[in-house]
């Protein structure tokens, strides 16, 4: 009772000297490691205008699943890349890999894009909509060189939406949201099986040599930069497969890891120190072909842990898939020569549609009064140690998640339908409604056995009805007490701010699966199945049918 009363008094302090009220308004190896970590010798040449641009997106990485978050699986490349950078640690994500992709990629709120709902599933039609100018496609105005390695988790129904038609010169990697990382194999349900691995635009058998994908992505990167001329901008965007289910990791990772003995936590601790040492190296590759002096990486997981999975988020709240803390807060720091506070930690409000402006900046391009961006250019926060430009972050509002049962438009004050999913932050304060998901904490002692047991988690039971949380996050940042009761006015003040965003909305895209998607009718590959002219066809087919009808009721009529 104490502690609450003190975290409520900092939160009404917070409010009454910092004016917390005030909204910002919607903008518009791996392979073998050579050398000495991340090598020693500089690359020859100086810093030139447009910076090189390498974003290495990880994939299910915890919040705790770094080393210098206090994890017991090693990762010095990413510590010692953290550590001489600006590490990023009031930094957020989407729960999800759809919709922390298309944020980066667009610098748009889900709200804003229509994929506000889940994740695109690989039968159905839908992609990342055509009409959104992409950060690859606005780097290429400005004569990147644009390439992507990895997984693309974007859609892929319609030729028109895979990644080279998006802004990217070449792709290599998956399509769906995970597969074998040896033979590349997806099934999405018995029977719906298929091969999932591309160069460019067409299966990449000649690749299917049982390589590990984040052996396999790293050697491609190399391969990209060593062909490409160190004096011309590149951007590379190198999404890692790891550490996403299935738990798979080549023998030699589990050497350090033997001692834990839940099997999964286990084999998530070699995938991640590969996939650290995967980054080694291609750090080591942009020094050996002249990049990293005038380079910017920048390293991200793209949403939070999963527990049964592996990862943990502790001492953070909740998990993937959730909107608590541990679903959306995440690992993330800049590394670069070009940065002017090396070695700092930055704790202002960082969200991922922020890369979009702050890269298209940075690459000297110029971003469409047209185009309504719910990003910032945060450079100078990461850099310069400044006051970010973001007060509030839209976490999501959708619509078609299940109800919450207790859930209703009394409950938020008749402001908003507190049946409906939705999570905002704005400065201190974060509001939750509807069902937020999964929420326990999840310690390290949970992985001690076969588990994580639930019995070693801390779970919570809310009262029956309870539909609207608030928490002060930098107060409390574990999201341990509730203050919605006793801050009604604040409660207000952020569901009216979540009612102007839904204002803003598009219709939620998630259409039923199409049969036309199953691999057997493609040669047993993912890939496009939606073809124009077939569409064409039946439309015209349709009209032809129509004027046969009109001419028959006329013919009666006379």
């Amino acid at each position: 009772r104490m502690v609450a009363a003190v975290l409520a008094g900092l939160s009404l302090l917070s409010l009454l000297t910092c004016g917390y009220l005030a909204w910002g308004s919607r903008r518009g190896g791996a392979g073998e490691a050579p050398g000495n970590l991340l090598g020693e010798e500089p690359a020859a040449g100086g810093p030139r205008s447009q910076p090189h641009i390498i974003f290495i997106l990880a994939d299910d990485q915890g919040f705790r699943d770094v080393g210098y978050h206090g994890s017991e699986i090693r990762t010095p490349t990413l510590d010692k890349l953290a550590a001489e950078g600006v590490k990023l640690e009031n930094y957020y994500v989407q729960p999800m890999c759809t919709p922390s992709r298309s944020q980066l990629i667009t610098g748009k709120y889900q709200i804003h894009t229509g994929l506000q709902h889940s994740i695109i599933r690989p039968t159905q039609p839908n992609c990342l909509p055509l009409d959104n100018v992409t950060l690859p496609q606005k780097l290429k105005e400005v004569g990147y060189s644009t390439h992507m390695v990895g997984k693309w988790h974007l859609g892929f129904y319609r030729r028109e939406c895979m990644p080279t038609q998006r802004g990217f010169d070449s792709f290599f990697g998956s399509l769906l949201g995970s597969g074998d990382y040896y033979t590349h194999f997806k099934c999405d349900s018995p029977g719906i099986c298929g091969y999932d691995l591309y160069e460019n635009d067409n299966a990449a058998w000649d690749h299917d040599n049982g390589i590990y994908s984040t052996q396999m992505y790293t050697q491609k990167v190399q391969q990209i930069l060593a062909s490409h001329n160190p004096r011309k901008p590149i951007f590379l965007y190198i999404a890692y497969q790891a550490v996403h289910s299935p738990l798979q990791a080549p023998g030699r990772y589990f050497e350090h890891y033997r001692s834990i003995n839940n099997i999964n936590r286990r084999r998530y601790a070699a995938m991640l120190a590969c996939l650290d040492e995967a980054i080694n190296n291609v750090t080591l590759a942009l020094r050996k072909y002249g990049y990293y002096e005038n380079s910017i990486i920048i390293y991200s997981s793209d949403n939070g842990g999963q527990p049964m999975a592996g990862g943990s988020n502790w001492p953070l709240r909740g998990s993937k898939g959730t909107y608590w803390e541990g679903g959306i807060r995440a690992v993330g720091f800049v590394h670069s020569p070009l940065l002017k506070n090396k070695g700092s930690v930055c704790k202002e409000l960082v969200h991922i549609t922020d890369w979009f402006p702050t890269l298209i900046t940075l690459a000297e391009g110029q971003i469409d009064e047209d185009i309504q961006l719910d990003g910032y250019d945060v450079w100078e926060t990461i850099s310069e140690g400044r006051r970010s430009p973001r007060v509030d972050i839209l976490h999501n509002i959708d619509p078609i998640y299940t109800k919450a049962k207790n859930g209703s438009w009394a409950a938020g004050y008749g402001i908003w339908n507190t049946a409906i999913q939705s999570a905002i932050r704005v400065n201190h304060w974060k509001l939750l409604t509807g069902n937020p998901g999964y929420s326990d904490w999840v310690p390290p002692q949970a992985f001690s056995n076969a588990g994580p047991n639930r019995w070693h988690n801390e779970r919570v039971s809310w009262s029956a009805g309870k539909t609207v949380w608030l928490f002060n996050i930098t107060a409390d940042p574990y999201e341990r007490v509730d203050l919605s009761a006793r801050h009604p006015e604040v409660v207000k003040q952020l569901l009216r701010r979540l009612s102007q965003f839904n204002k803003t909305a598009v219709p939620v895209r998630y259409p039923p699966k199409d049969p036309r998607s199953n691999p057997k009718l493609n040669g047993g590959v993912w890939g496009p199945w939606f073809k124009e002219d077939e569409k064409k066809k039946k439309s015209d087919k349709s009209k032809g049918a129509n004027k046969q009808k009109k001419i028959k009721n006329k013919k009666k009529a006379n």
